[in-house]
């Protein structure tokens, strides 16, 4: 099945499939430092890296615990971003003299709660797309303007599965406490990387060569290093080995396999997205809220007004169920995969209780200009949704 709707508009709709290193993302708050408190709430502008990492070189400069330093949400590398962390105890002048590289602290002020994954509105995008065709302004119009009105497919995709598009089955052997296919998951595929010394180290601890692996590794592979230098010591010792890495980091894995099961249930609603069905848990756009659809036509007309929408599993051990053949589809998916709820709940911070999660996301405030032969794209999604669903659906070819 095709994970991009079928806006049928008239004309080729050939955008050149080129975006260009201008990229930037904005969070928008969910509220402003109240200036008083113990958590200083430093908004940064970083560029080519990810949120982690510059985390980790803040806490180095300033000689914090990583784990005290709070984040609304995760940013990956690619283009300009912006987006608010909280520092325990530092003062402003502090905070704003940072000489981090690829960081630039931009404004500090202080509140009483450390910040936390989720608290932020949305986020503004803007993206130049090089090499835009005759036409293509005119399509891409089009398509903006009927996402606005049915909605954007909430596919979390390929961002969120790391650079070797890996980071789900990360999570999946975790769950599955298969920690060897853990590590092997982690260290990838040596045909999938270019890096030539990456590749070669890859392909040495495939040999079982774990020093010489430790030797070739780029500098950029740090969490693959630690881990096998655990490997030398104690060369059976997987699941010890795996406690090297970062505990966010393997949040993250585990999070990205929630993410892989919902793009699936997805793909499956792709068609009918935007409508509730008897037995679905809608989400209200309003405040968040879920309640189970035992009417499908009596609903049908919020969903029509995008006021509701249908939602999918983050799975957990304590995600609400849906009803009747929902519930059967979700549960589906997931003993396909030799999983229960029950084997989210990991111990050492790890327990997963999962969510529910709209299938469709708002697209607010689309704006267009052209520059020359570029086409420069505008628009605000709401926390959790991905811009590339967006610009698949602008620079798809039909």
């Amino acid at each position: 099945m095709s994970r991009y709707l079928t806006i049928d508009i008239p004309g080729t709709g050939g955008l050149l499939k080129e975006i260009d290193d201008d990229f930037r993302v904005a969070e928008i708050p969910a509220y402003l430092p109240c200036g008083e408190g113990e958590h200083l709430y430093l908004e940064i502008e970083k560029q080519g890296i990810t949120t982690l990492e510059a985390i980790r070189r803040i806490s180095r400069d300033l000689a914090i615990p990583e784990r005290e330093i709070g984040y609304a949400g995760l940013k990956d590398s690619r283009g300009i971003t912006r987006q608010t962390l909280s520092l325990p105890r530092i003062r402003p002048e502090t905070a704003l003299n940072l000489d981090v590289p690829r960081v630039r602290p931009l404004n500090a002020a202080f509140h009483r709660n450390k910040l936390k994954p989720g608290h932020l509105r949305g986020n503004r995008f803007r993206v130049r797309i090089r090499g835009v065709d005759e036409d293509g302004h005119e399509h891409a119009a089009e398509v903006l303007g009927r996402l606005a009105e049915r909605g954007v497919p909430n596919y979390f995709g390929v961002q969120r599965f790391g650079g070797q598009g890996n980071s789900h089955l990360i999570g999946l052997a975790l769950l599955r406490r298969d920690f060897r296919g853990a590590v092997d998951s982690l260290m990838g595929e040596p045909t999938a990387i270019t890096d030539q010394r990456w590749r070669e180290a890859v392909e040495a601890y495939r040999r079982g060569e774990y020093g010489e692996a430790v030797r070739l590794f780029p500098g950029f592979c740090r969490t693959e290093r630690v881990v096998v230098e655990r490997l030398v010591r104690r060369p059976d010792e997987f699941e010890q080995a795996l406690y090297a890495v970062n505990p966010r980091l393997r949040k993250l894995y585990l999070s990205a396999l929630q993410s892989w099961l919902f793009d699936r249930l997805l793909e499956e609603r792709l068609p009918t997205f935007d409508q509730v069905e008897e037995g679905d848990l809608a989400f209200r756009h309003d405040n968040g809220a879920c309640f189970l659809v035992t009417d499908q036509t009596a609903e049908a007309p919020r969903a029509s007004r995008r006021e509701i929408s249908p939602t999918g599993p983050l799975f957990g051990c304590k995600m609400t169920l849906p009803a009747g053949s929902v519930r059967e589809r979700e549960e589906a998916i997931l003993a396909a995969e030799g999983l229960s709820p029950e084997q989210f709940d990991l111990p050492g911070g790890l327990r997963m209780e999962g969510e529910r999660r709209p299938y469709r996301a708002p697209l607010e405030e689309p704006e267009m200009a052209r520059d020359e032969s570029d086409l420069v794209i505008s628009f605000t999604l709401p926390k959790g949704s991905y811009a590339t669903t967006v610009l698949g659906e602008v620079m798809k070819t039909r």
